[in-house]
């Protein structure tokens, strides 16, 4: 009992202490071995005809999203199958990290969300408009992170696209070269029985690229849905009566954010520096770059 309780709570403090990345994989572990529990505990009790995956899983009809609009969110953390889970958390480990070297945890956490939506919005629109689909619009439904990963994978690839990568049997690789492989594998499995997952994935890897190409023009195309979980998260607590200002400690969370703005920033001054010279810089820039050269 004492080494179960050691397990849990060491469980519980790497959750808590853990980056975006690890919430996030074990927020799809979670609720795989909740699933997987919740099954059995129905199979013995022989209700196997009641599915709750029906209530996780976000459907092909737009009739059904009406009524059960919380799909388009509980869909992205839900697989069934373990290999389905063990892949796509692999995935959202590997490119997380790289994701993570070059942009924010809160940009970690729009480009799931968004990616996710947008593998989603395409699976419906094609199961909807092409009449080899059209069929199966009403008896299909999707599930898993897979659209979620590739909208990672493809942000990292299509932001650092001369980023390489070493591959078991293959070698070094970049990783434009891999993302642009995997999406092409993707539209040919697009007639296969789980044709689905792969439109969602081709769904997910747009919205990786656009909000690539836009974060390197200063667009950040993830902001409006962190400023709106920001708000809901918020809309519970209550505003003090009394306006209190104080320097509040800053956290992990929020260094790394900061962190990660700062060598952004200092990225585009080093490449403006290398383009045109330090005359072009202005006069903010070159505070910059002067206070970066004193740390």
């Amino acid at each position: 009992m004492q080494r179960m309780e050691n397990i849990f709570g060491n469980l519980a403090r790497t959750f808590r202490e853990g980056n975006i990345l690890t919430k996030y994989i074990f927020i799809n572990a979670g609720i795989f071995v909740v699933i997987r529990l919740a099954t059995v505990f129905l199979i013995l009790f022989n209700i196997q005809s009641f599915s709750f995956l029906h209530y996780l899983q976000v459907s092909s009809s737009p009739m059904q999203l009406i009524y059960r609009p919380w799909t388009l969110i509980t869909y992205m953390f839900t697989q069934y199958d373990f290999l389905h889970i063990l892949f796509n958390m692999l995935w959202l480990y590997w490119f997380g990290k790289l994701f993570l070297q070059f942009f924010n945890p809160r940009q970690f956490g729009g480009v799931y969300i968004l990616g996710g939506i947008a593998g989603a919005a395409l699976f419906m629109a094609a199961y909807n408009v092409f009449p080899y689909f059209r069929a199966e619009a009403l008896n299909s439904a999707l599930i898993g992170a897979s659209a979620s990963v590739m909208a990672i994978v493809f942000a990292v690839s299509f932001y650092k696209q001369d980023y390489e990568i070493s591959l078991l049997f293959i070698g070094r690789i970049k990783l434009i070269f891999l993302a642009l492989g995997v999406v092409v594998l993707d539209f040919l499995a697009i007639a296969s029985t789980n044709a689905g997952g792969h439109i969602a994935h081709l769904g997910g890897a747009l919205f990786g690229i656009w909000f690539a190409l836009e974060m390197k023009t200063g667009k950040d195309r993830t902001a409006f849905v962190n400023r709106l979980i920001d708000r809901v998260v918020n809309m519970g607590k209550r505003k003090p009566k009394m306006r209190v200002s104080y320097k509040r400690a800053e956290t992990d969370y929020d260094y790394h954010a900061r962190k990660h703005e700062e060598n952004r920033a200092l990225d585009a001054i080093l490449d403006k520096l290398k383009q045109s010279g330090y005359a072009s810089l202005s006069a903010e820039e070159k505070k910059q770059l002067f206070d970066a050269g004193k740390k």
